[in-house]
């Protein structure tokens, strides 16, 4: 009886350490679900996908509303969040970090999201800003009760807008092989960017990496 009742204080100790400990997230925002897996709206999982691969983070495990996997980038502790909502829910996956008490989501978050009005193969970071429409970013906005959090917006638009047709179609449509291949070449640089954005903050990444 005394070894169980060690055992879950030494549990309830370890998770109220984790929960006092600094950590950088980054959500990669998307649907769950294999239909969706290649599709444009899902470029947030792709990039948090080769993150995990990079860095060597091994065991996504679920997590509430979420996969998750974590470990260490230099001296900070990192987490990688792909949320498992629909994408108008995705802000649901940030309640446990917002009850940390020296996490700041304009400090410790950073959000992966496609952008339908960047052009395929280009991307911008910014500190702060509106949803512009995106329902993940909507959801993100009303669960930290601000605007001010990172984020790296993703170009998905066509080169020939015309083509586009129905923009909920458009989003949830897979990649061309050809736009696929775009995508896949801005990883290695985006990668860069995410590891300064943990070691110094956004401002040094929007001044670097403009995504041109």
């Amino acid at each position: 009886m005394l070894r169980f009742l060690f055992g879950r204080g030494r549990a309830a100790a370890e998770r109220a350490a984790e929960r006092d400990e600094s950590m950088k997230v980054i959500v990669g925002l998307g649907n769950p679900g294999e239909e969706y897996a290649r599709t444009r709206h899902n470029v947030g999982w792709w990039v948090v996908d080769h993150l995990a691969d990079v860095w060597r983070f091994d065991g996504w495990r679920k997590d509430g509303d979420a996969r998750v996997v974590s470990g260490t980038v230099g001296s900070a502790k990192v987490r990688l969040v792909k949320p498992l909502t629909y994408m108008n829910l995705s802000g649901a996956v940030l309640r446990p970090y917002m009850r940390r008490p020296f996490w700041s989501a304009a400090t410790d978050l950073i959000v992966v999201v496609d952008e339908v009005a960047l052009p395929l193969g280009r991307y911008r970071f910014r500190s702060k800003g509106s949803a512009g429409g995106h329902n993940g970013l909507k959801s993100i906005e009303a669960a930290v009760g601000s605007q001010e959090y990172a984020r790296l917006r993703i170009g998905i638009a066509p080169e020939d807008p015309g083509r586009r047709g129905a923009l909920a179609d458009y989003v949830l449509d897979e990649f061309g092989k050809r736009e696929a291949t775009v995508v896949r070449e801005l990883l290695p640089e985006l990668t860069e960017a995410l590891e300064l954005w943990i070691r110094s903050g956004i401002l040094p990444v929007m001044n670097r990496y403009t995504g041109n």
